[in-house]
């Protein structure tokens, strides 16, 4: 990245991925965009020009079913949710520059403009194809409002484009017993013709440009997908569908949503540009000013190759980077609406302070697509020693015993404070490298080692104790110590800006810049001492963590009935539609009562994984080597991939179905199944046995 310095300073644009209108802001999401906070903070401290730009992401299938299911339009819909987020954000003390809409006037002139742009270069063609369509709901079904039975594995209750029990992928009118997961219907194939965009006429050009333009273990992940001709992509939408009509099809055909979200950001740009004044051009097509998106890494594939050949094809520049992160997972697993991990940012707020979450995810961000860890317990522990117990216990003890012990004039360091200042004040531009890498953890490891020195130093000295015997000394050391707090102030700005805004109050401060480092405050008064953080109280995130569940317990059930009647009104038209396909609405079948000499003939027992990989050429699947005893170990394919990285199940105990099947896969021989329960996806969980139970064991 270029360097800059006072009278060259950067100018920068940064975006992060555009939130869904159909869902609320939760823990994870804001992994992203407090990241991508924190640096902008940081360059606009160091006196450059950074730009942070968002926008709601509104148009789609799940909009519009989700507006006909409240009884509302989807504008009203993405109206309220826009209300919403922008909300959540300001409470976290995210800070926009600008905060649109991909339901814009400005977004809709933008796609058109690519469309022309592709149509006029020869990169679109269209195609018949057959897709299922709900008679019921009027509507081609989207792969994920198909379920059905897998047609390689037969596992049942899966999504229209692929398996989440054997990884495979697979046309939705290829299942067995498929149903509209809206109305439980079964649907019909329909011709229907696609408009596709010939992504494999940029192939070469997207060779060159994704190692250019993402870290080496993006680039490598992404360029898998070069060993053969790249697919063309359908960026067409059938009727009824909210989003932007696409020209000349007569208002059939819309924009595919991952066709118009990442519009968003250019789009959204052009909305901050008009309000200073600048057009578009000014600022996207300014050669000088960077351009960064922050992403997570499973839409990396939209990012790196979908997003760079249609601004290719629509001769618009690129972003200079991709900066890819990886998931948050809590308590060392995938979030969980079960056990009330999967927590909204507005129920966060219920119970806690915003900038304890800000500091723990500053202590864990990095550079890289690594998941990151919120252990609560860990939360606690972080927030309640290091920000409140080693840093605003600095200014706290030092900020009140001058005030209200002494006349509240600073005087000047003492010879060891000094030598403590100038200490803190060489770390400046360590800490600014790790802000600029990204790497927070890193900074915070600094800033903490600092924050450690000025505690050893003020108890060592024990200023408390010569309040009365030597005052003069005594003031020193006090003026020593919020010098080194006023420095981890502002160190801690780009992370906590309303805490470090307080103790500019304290000091009779402006606005800190990173260049104040350098200024030693000495004969001045200060301020009274305003609370900045007090210790967390465990029982509070207990009760965030029971909200949390409850919250989603009742979303579940919500939509319980909404699906029954839904059901029931389909079964209701049975009777007087055209094709006379929909049945009436059957119970769920009971399963049918077996035998003890039935379960007897499966063999379960407890096994132990000895290595564990993931299958790189599959989405869902992971290799396993289990030990099930009497030295007998096997070879086991399962579907966990989206819940378990490999290494949180070496040395793990499973329990294994041994006696099943041995089944010849793509990747290798499966010889035995792991038992998980869940939905599938991210949401499954393995199943272990209790401590004592030991390798080899049966399960009765």
């Amino acid at each position: 990245m270029p360097a800059a310095n006072a009278s060259n300073p950067r100018k920068i644009l940064i975006t992060c991925a555009l939130p869904y209108a159909n869902g609320y802001i939760h823990l994870g999401h804001l992994v992203e965009y407090l990241q991508a906070d924190f640096w902008t903070r940081f360059q606009q401290m160091r006196g450059n020009e950074c730009t942070y730009i968002c926008a709601d992401d509104t148009h789609g299938t799940p909009i519009m079913v989700k507006a006909r299911e409240l009884g509302i339009t989807p504008e009203a819909l993405i109206a309220k949710s826009f209300e919403e987020h922008s909300k959540d954000f300001a409470d976290f003390q995210i800070k926009f520059a600008h905060y649109g809409s991909t339901n814009s006037q400005e977004n809709r002139e933008l796609c058109e403009y690519f469309y022309g742009k592709m149509k006029d270069g020869g990169h679109t063609r269209t195609q018949a194809i057959k897709q299922l369509y709900c008679e019921f709901d009027k509507m081609f079904l989207p792969d994920r409002f198909v379920k059905g039975t897998c047609p390689k594995c037969k596992a049942p209750d899966q999504y229209g484009d692929s398996c989440d029990v054997c990884g495979s992928t697979y046309a939705p009118s290829d299942m067995k017993d498929v149903h509209c997961s809206l109305c439980g219907n079964t649907p019909v194939l329909k011709d229907s013709e696609s408009i596709f965009f010939k992504l494999n006429d940029f192939k070469k050009y997207l060779e060159e440009w994704i190692p250019k333009h993402t870290s080496s273990d993006i680039s490598k992940k992404m360029l898998e997908w070069f060993n053969e001709d790249l697919k063309d992509l359908d960026i067409s939408r059938d009727e009824p569908y909210f989003g932007f009509a696409i020209p000349g099809t007569n208002n059939k055909k819309f924009f595919y949503v991952w066709v118009d979200a990442p519009m968003g950001y250019v789009s959204t740009t052009a909305q901050w540009a008009k309000a200073q004044g600048k057009t578009l051009k000014d600022i996207w097509e300014d050669p000088t000013r960077e351009i960064y998106h922050f992403i997570g890494k499973d839409i990396a594939r939209f990012h790196t190759i979908f997003w760079p050949a249609f601004l290719k094809a629509a001769e618009v520049r690129s972003p200079n980077g991709v900066f890819v992160h990886g998931h948050l997972m809590v308590n060392g697993e995938k979030m969980s609406k079960s056990k009330g991990t999967f927590i909204a940012a507005r129920t966060y707020l219920n119970h806690l302070n915003p900038e304890y979450l800000r500091y723990y995810y500053s202590t864990k961000l990095n550079s890289t697509v690594d998941d990151i860890d919120l252990s609560l317990e860990d939360f606690v522990s972080r927030v309640n020693s290091d920000l409140v117990g080693k840093i605003t216990n600095l200014g706290s003890r030092g900020g009140q015993m001058l005030k209200k012990k002494m006349d509240g004039q600073m005087s000047t360091p003492d010879t060891d404070g000094l030598k403590l200042i100038e200490s803190s004040q060489k770390r400046s531009e360590t800490i600014a490298a790790h802000f600029e890498a990204r790497d927070f953890g890193k900074a915070l490891n600094e800033i903490r080692a600092i924050a450690d020195e000025a505690n050893k130093y003020f108890d060592e000295k024990a200023p408390w104790k010569t309040l009365d015997t030597d005052p003069a000394g005594t003031k020193q050391v006090i003026t020593t110590t919020l010098n080194v707090f006023r420095m981890l102030a502002i160190y801690l700005k780009p992370i906590l800006p309303e805490y470090t805004a307080k103790v500019a109050k304290l000091l009779g401060e402006k606005d800190y810049q990173w260049s104040d480092i350098n200024t030693i405050l000495s004969h001045r008064p200060i301020n009274d001492y305003e609370h900045l953080a007090t210790r967390i109280d465990p029982e509070k995130v207990k009760a965030m963590v029971e909200e949390s569940r409850k919250v989603n317990e009742e979303i579940q059930a919500a939509k319980k009935p909404l699906v029954k009647a839904m059901n029931t009104s389909a079964s209701a038209a049975g009777s007087s539609t055209a094709t006379g396909t929909t049945k009436p609405e059957q119970a769920p079948a009971k399963a049918a009562e077996i035998e003890f000499a039935d379960f007897e003939k499966v063999e379960l027992r407890v096994g132990q994984v000895i290595e564990a990989e993931e299958i790189k050429e599959a989405d869902k699947l992971l290799r396993l080597k289990v030990d099930i005893g009497q030295g007998e170990v096997r070879q086991i394919i399962a579907g966990i991939k989206a819940a378990y990285k490999p290494e949180q199940l070496l040395g793990r105990k499973l329990l294994v179905c041994v006696n099943l099947k041995p089944r010849k896969m793509k990747f290798g021989m499966s010889e035995g199944m792991v038992l998980a329960a869940g939905n599938g996806g991210s949401d499954l969980f393995v199943l272990s046995p209790d401590k004592g139970a030991q390798v080899g064991q049966r399960v009765k």
